[in-house]
């Protein structure tokens, strides 16, 4: 079943936050990562936690983390100076190898997002990923999640398509699907996702799901055309945005 109607036609959904809690799956990985890049060297150990915001303690993420939205090759210049190591694709390869396979043993999702996007394709809604984390990743995550049979999109900051806050994810799914963006919505926790979105002319939605939590309401209202909680909100906002659509 495919949606022919002039409404939205597409979901694609950002990842980390959105359909995998942040702080459960990242902040240990994270540790891992930055003790394997260290090899025991406590001191620049505690200059990568400095520069990533990250709260050993709690094993977490501040919100003012670059980590949070930002793919491997916005953070890594800040990572490479602390390592002492040249900044590049070689070193961006391996802290995304190390962050893939720390994250598929601390991953843990938000709700039941494999039950979600069987409800949604089941609708007739076409689903995809957009996410600033590396495809690979992002692919062998969605796979241990069960979400890989209901996805017809996914792409990551390493696709060719751009990382989010630019369009080129969102363009991409909207012409795989060959459909004017404005018939897509991008579903996301950070402000990145939603310029993203809205920078493409598709309809952007927010959760507070991700690190920031409710804090982030206020923020991302004024920069979403929707805001939830979290994906378990999703179905009875899409329906009263067909609703709204049909009476309209």
């Amino acid at each position: 079943m495919q949606r022919e109607r002039g409404g939205l036609c597409g979901i694609l959904f950002d990842k980390d936050g959105t359909l995998v809690d942040f702080d459960r799956t990242w902040g240990p990985a994270a540790h891992a990562v930055m003790a394997t890049l260290t090899g025991g060297d406590r001191g620049r150990f505690e200059d990568l936690m400095r520069v990533s915001h990250y709260v050993e303690a709690e094993r977490r993420f501040l919100p003012t983390s670059p980590l949070l939205a930002g793919a491997s090759s916005i953070y890594g210049p800040l990572w490479a100076r602390v390592l002492g190591r040249p900044a590049g694709p070689k070193l961006y390869a391996e802290m995304d190898r190390l962050f893939r396979e720390a994250a598929l043993r601390s991953l843990h999702p938000i709700g039941a997002p494999a039950d979600l996007l069987a409800h949604l394709a089941a609708g007739g809604y076409a689903l995809g990923i957009a996410t600033n984390d590396a495809e690979a990743s992002a692919r062998a995550q969605s796979a241990v999640l069960g979400l890989m049979p209901h996805l017809g999109f996914l792409a990551g900051y390493d696709s060719g398509h751009g990382a989010k806050p630019e369009p080129g994810m969102v363009l991409a799914f909207a012409a795989h699907l060959g459909v004017d963006p404005s018939r897509v919505a991008l579903v996301g926790d950070t402000p990145a996702d939603t310029q993203a979105a809205r920078a493409a002319g598709a309809v952007a939605i927010a959760v507070l799901s991700g690190p920031a939590g409710e804090g982030a309401r206020e923020t991302m209202a004024a920069l979403a055309d929707h805001v939830i909680g979290s994906i378990d909100d999703l179905p009875a906002l899409l329906a009263e945005i067909e609703g709204a659509k049909t009476q309209g």
